[in-house]
């Protein structure tokens, strides 16, 4: 009977033994189920992210412009002497019309940096704010660090007789000559 007892006992001692081991066991489990679907999940983040940037390579970025050829109204409705900044925001584009009733289409950018002139209507003269350049109603600069005379773009009469302005033909100001004498093209005689 004693054997009995001792195997008994040995094997209340194992049963004992084995249930921190078996506790220890679903414990451990536990933080490998845990690890494991945590890894899955960033795998599969991951490729979800670069599967979205994937596709997203499939559609064109679009820069919207303002077009380059657009219309400004009737000749009737620019007095002579003065200066149109009505399309300097929209398209950067001033409408002159000089005393003789000539029209020309100006870039509404400074020729030293770029910075947007302002029109002195007062003075005649086109001022520039940044580094005080100075440019005469045609575009010609007589003070300021300006290297040149301001561009022109081409204006022609459209076919329901209003001023049209392409700015896919630009005329680029020469140092030290007159714009109108330079380019007589970028003149429009209505």
């Amino acid at each position: 009977m004693q054997e009995k007892e001792v195997i008994t006992e040995e094997h209340k001692e194992t049963q004992s033994s084995e249930k921190p081991k078996k506790a220890e066991t679903e414990e451990l489990m536990g933080r490998r189920k845990l690890l494991n679907r945590l890894g899955w999940a960033g795998v599969i983040g991951f490729l979800s992210i670069n599967t979205l940037a994937f596709l997203r390579f499939f559609y064109p970025r679009v820069l919207f412009e303002p077009p380059t050829k657009f219309k400004v109204g009737f000749p009737s409705d620019f007095p002579p002497g003065e200066v149109n900044s009505e399309f300097q925001k929209e398209f950067g584009t001033w409408i002159i019309r000089l005393d003789d009733g000539r029209f020309f289409a100006m870039e509404s950018k400074c020729t030293h940096l770029g910075c947007t002139p302002s029109w002195m209507g007062a003075q005649k003269k086109f001022k520039c704010p940044c580094h005080g350049s100075g440019y005469y109603i045609t575009g010609l600069n007589f003070e300021g660090p300006a290297p040149r005379p301001m561009d022109r773009f081409k204006i022609s009469l459209a076919e329901d007789g209003q001023l049209v302005v392409d700015k896919t033909i630009k005329f680029a100001g020469v140092p030290g000559k007159d714009s109108n004498e330079q380019y007589p093209q970028s003149l429009l005689k209505v």
